[in-house]
C-alpha cells in the first residue's frame, strides 16, 4: 500500500504529464499546418497554383487577343470560339504536376507564368515549365486535329538556306519571317546558334509520352543542336544553357517561348504561344 507522500507524488507526475501533453499538442498541430501550406504554394509545380477569378479572367482576355481570328471572348469560366465553339476554362480538379501535364485544362497553360526578358530566374525551380503545359484540344482545334488537316495549311519557307514547313494559321509563317529578318541582324558572333536548324513540322508525340509535341503543328523550332541542350539527352536535371538571350530575345519579341526557361530544359525549341507574352 501506497504511503501517503508517494500517493502524492504519483498524482503530481501524472498531472505534469497531462499538462505537458496539453501544451504541445497544439504546437505539433501547427506545424503539420504549416507543412501542409508549404507544399501546397511550392513555386515549383508540383501542386496547382489557385487563382482568383480577376486572374483567370484576365488569362482568358489573353487568348482571345491572342488568337483574334478564331476567339470570339472569355467569360464566366469559359472560352468562347468564333463558330460557337464552346471550352470549360477551369475544369476544377486539382492536380499535381504529372496531372497537369497529361490532363490539363485551359487554365494550367498559364501556370506557372511565363516571364519573358534576360531576368527570368536561371536556373528555372523544379517542375517550372512555362509553357509545356498545352490543352491539346485547343490547338488541334485551331491548327489540325491530324497530319493532313496540319498540312493543308503550310507554306515552306527559307530558313538561312534550309527549306522549313511552317503553319500560315494566325501568320505563324509571317511571324516566323521576322524572326528571321531581326536574327539577321545580330551580330555575326551570335549567327553560329541559330543558321543551322533541327527543323519544324514534325507530326509527332513528344519523346515517352503521348502528348503531341508543338513541332506537330508547325508553330514551333529547333535551332543548332550543336549548341543546345535538352534533359532527356543529358539523362539528368542538372540544368545547361548555351545559347545566348540575345537570340531568344528575338523570338519572344514575336510571340515565341523558349524551351530554356523549363526545369526540364530545351534549349534549342522556340513554339509560337502569344498568350503567354501579352
Amino acid at each position: 500500500m501506497c504511503t501517503k507522500e508517494t500517493y502524492k507524488e504519483s498524482i503530481m507526475r501524472k498531472y505534469f504529464r497531462i499538462l505537458f501533453m496539453l501544451m504541445f499538442i497544439p504546437l505539433l498541430l501547427s506545424f503539420n499546418c504549416g507543412e501542409t501550406n508549404s507544399k501546397d504554394n511550392k513555386v515549383s509545380g508540383n501542386v496547382e497554383r489557385k487563382k482568383d477569378s480577376t486572374e483567370k479572367t484576365s488569362e482568358l482576355q489573353k487568348l482571345v487577343k491572342a488568337y483574334p481570328d478564331f476567339l470570339e471572348k472569355g467569360e464566366d469560366n469559359k472560352l468562347y470560339w468564333k463558330d460557337g465553339t464552346v471550352m470549360t476554362y477551369d475544369d476544377g480538379i486539382e492536380k499535381d504536376f504529372d496531372e497537369m501535364l497529361d490532363n490539363p485544362d485551359l487554365e494550367d497553360m498559364f501556370d506557372p507564368k511565363y516571364i519573358s526578358g534576360p531576368d527570368w530566374g536561371e536556373p528555372p525551380s523544379v517542375n517550372s515549365d512555362p509553357g509545356r503545359i498545352r490543352y491539346e484540344p485547343f490547338f488541334a482545334k485551331m491548327y489540325g486535329s491530324s497530319q493532313s488537316e496540319v498540312s493543308q495549311n503550310l507554306r515552306t519557307i527559307k530558313w538561312f538556306g534550309t527549306n522549313v514547313q511552317v503553319n500560315t494559321i494566325n501568320k505563324v509563317d509571317e511571324k516566323f519571317e521576322a524572326v528571321i529578318e531581326d536574327l539577321e541582324k545580330l551580330p555575326e558572333e551570335f549567327h553560329k546558334y541559330f543558321k543551322k536548324t533541327a527543323g519544324t513540322f514534325n507530326y509527332r508525340k513528344i519523346a515517352g509520352t503521348n502528348r503531341l509535341s508543338t513541332h506537330s503543328y508547325a508553330i514551333a523550332i529547333d535551332i543548332n543542336t550543336d549548341y543546345s541542350d535538352y534533359w532527356r539527352w543529358d539523362k539528368s536535371m542538372k540544368y545547361k544553357n548555351r545559347i545566348p538571350y540575345e537570340v531568344a530575345e528575338v523570338f519572344e519579341k514575336h510571340g515565341f517561348i523558349w524551351g530554356a526557361k523549363w526545369y526540364h530544359y530545351d534549349t534549342m525549341h522556340f513554339e509560337y504561344r502569344p498568350e503567354l507574352l501579352n
